[in-house]
């Protein structure tokens, strides 16, 4: 994904630059079916149901490579459009046109599920849903310029919170929730340009920060969760999640070890990694975490098919997918 991965460094003091954009951006609201006012409040936290999450993360790679502008990326977002709006009291599409880093003009949008919009006290969670063009790293150059099936890096993330959002639909905490799926996350520098622009990657989140779909918004904090599916993963405490957000990284641990789950939610600090987290915190000012998986044992810090043609279906392990989905919920049901 974007990724610069920056260790063992107490503060990184990252530019922005300003995210060029063609044209203006139009953002269509559109009402989901009407909830039942009578919400379930049970107090215990519903189960998070793995098979369903790996299923609605199968549903995406099945498209095929999700980059802007191919009709791959239009099929995808409009069944996770439909799917989301199915379960959101209210879904927002905001549309817009951006400028990538090679001139390239996308056309992307941010998939928005809002829950229970009358509660003033809220949580966003996300997760980007384009997968990158480019498998840069791949072991084989023949493949550097072929885009990648992206079922961890993007489709897991969007996996988990589909399933949470179906889950929510039918028994709500007591927090209000926003779910947005970013596009244009993984369209950053292709890995050969040696003068590495960082805000060439997060478009769709950049964009949102600037132009939220109500202008008013504000949350308690964020999550943002990236490469939440691979067998193994292993979620160190991000290097600006601590930075902007260290006591809602606290809290998401500790939940995480209550739950039995201390083997995947590391209590180490990892990298600082630029991702749709770090403008959201930088731009919005929610704090906002992010929960990635990082591998030391890779010479880039991510999983070992990160960023190559082995991104498929067969990386993804519905236990990882449980782990983590279960751990949001769980977040979420504690609020008062």
């Amino acid at each position: 994904m974007k990724k610069t991965l920056l260790l063992n460094i107490p503060l990184v003091l990252v530019l922005l630059l300003t995210v060029h954009s063609c044209g203006d951006a139009v953002r269509e609201e559109q009402r989901a079916p009407d909830r039942d006012n009578a919400r379930s409040r049970a107090v215990e936290v519903p189960a998070f149901n793995r098979d369903s999450a790996y299923f609605f993360v199968d549903q995406q790679v099945a498209f095929g490579p999700r980059v802007p502008n191919t009709e791959a990326h239009r099929k995808a977002g409009e069944w996770l459009a439909q799917t989301l709006g199915g379960f959101a009291d209210t879904l927002y599409i905001q549309r817009t046109r951006t400028r990538a880093y090679d001139g390239t003009v996308l056309n992307i949008k941010n998939i928005i599920g809002v829950f229970q919009p009358e509660k003033t006290s809220r949580i966003l969670l996300c997760a980007h849903w384009d997968s990158r063009p480019y498998a840069d790293h791949d072991p084989d150059p023949e493949k550097h310029y072929t885009p990648i099936d992206g079922a961890n890096d993007g489709a897991s993330g969007v996996g988990v919170l589909m399933e949470i959002a179906r889950i929510i639909s039918e028994k709500s905490p007591n927090v209000g929730v926003d779910i947005i799926f970013f596009d244009a996350e993984d369209y950053g520098q292709h890995q050969s340009i040696t003068r590495p622009d960082q805000d060439s990657w997060a478009l769709g989140s950049q964009h949102w920060a600037r132009n939220p779909h109500r202008s008013d918004y504000n949350a308690r904090f964020g999550i943002l969760l990236d490469m939440v599916g691979a067998s193994g993963a292993t979620f160190k405490k991000e290097g600006f999640s601590m930075l902007y957000a260290a006591n809602i990284v606290r809290k998401v641990w500790n939940i995480a070890r209550r739950q039995g789950y201390e083997h995947y939610f590391l209590n180490r600090e990892g990298g600082y990694i630029t991702d749709d987290h770090y403008y959201i915190n930088k731009i919005r000012g929610i704090p906002t975490i992010n929960i990635i998986h990082q591998d030391e044992t890779t010479s880039h810090g991510f999983f070992p098919e990160w960023h190559t043609t082995g991104d498929t279906m067969e990386v993804i392990d519905p236990e990882t997918l449980k782990v983590v989905g279960q751990t949001v919920l769980a977040v979420l049901f504690s609020e008062n």
